[in-house]
């Protein structure tokens, strides 16, 4: 895959991890899991899934470590 489409999964985490740290600041959190509404967040199903996509680049199954 080229360094391009790589790019797009960096991005994609990136500003990701910028709206989580956004929302935990607005509601004076130093992480998610202290958050009441942690399970079934939309916000952090997005980052979840962004890692993952960074991690795997898009491909299904294994991870590039």
């Amino acid at each position: 895959m080229s360094t391009q489409a790589n790019d797009i999964f960096e991005k994609r985490l990136d500003e990701m991890i910028v709206q989580v740290r956004q929302c935990q600041d607005q509601k004076q959190l130093e992480t998610c899991s202290k958050c009441e509404q942690y399970i079934g967040c939309e916000l952090r199903n997005r980052y979840i899934s962004a890692v993952y996509d960074s991690m795997s680049k898009g491909e299904t199954g294994g991870f590039e470590f």
